[in-house]
């Protein structure tokens, strides 16, 4: 009965060990690949301070991840560049006193992302389409809530958009 544990627990070790040799802790991005930087992106859409929202996010998630390091522009071994093409704001709650008044709101935007390979002048991935969206309430004025709404939602963006640039 011993030998019969030792062995079944030896195997499953062995199994366990066996799909896990091929693990790495390194990140899969090359060396000189890890100089990044992110100009603001353009913005097409209606909410303003949104193309500079999501490329400041888009350049802290990159300094909180790690794998890459923030570069100057003729520096850089890969570029961001963005252009922010759409938002729109959709009511998703009403106020009960008044059934007309709008109270709760959803910001959804879309961008289109290039990734370009800055050394060997090549564009990696071409406008890659993100979307993302945020909840925000309305009291009187619906732009201050837009706003408050566009940093949360460039948060989303640009962990999108880092995630995709350490798949590259």
């Amino acid at each position: 009965m011993k030998a019969g544990f030792v062995f079944a627990a030896f195997a499953a070790l062995s199994t366990v060990l066996a799909g896990c040799s091929s693990y790495s802790w390194r990140p899969g991005v090359a060396q000189d690949m890890r100089t990044v930087d992110v100009p603001v992106f353009r913005n097409e859409s209606g909410v303003t301070g949104l193309g500079s929202a999501i490329a400041r996010q888009t350049l802290r998630e990159f300094a909180r991840e790690g794998t890459y390091k923030l570069a100057a522009p003729g520096e850089c071994a890969l570029e961001i560049q963005g252009v922010v093409r759409d938002s729109s704001s959709h009511a998703v709650a009403y106020a009960r006193k008044t059934g007309e008044r709008n109270r709760e709101y959803t910001l959804r935007v879309t961008a289109q992302v290039s990734f370009i390979d800055k050394k060997n002048g090549k564009v990696l991935v071409d406008n890659r389409k993100y979307t993302a969206s945020a909840p925000f309430l309305a009291g009187n004025d619906i732009l201050t809530g837009e706003r408050d709404a566009a940093e949360r939602l460039a948060e989303d963006m640009a962990r999108q958009i880092v995630d995709d640039a350490l798949a590259l």
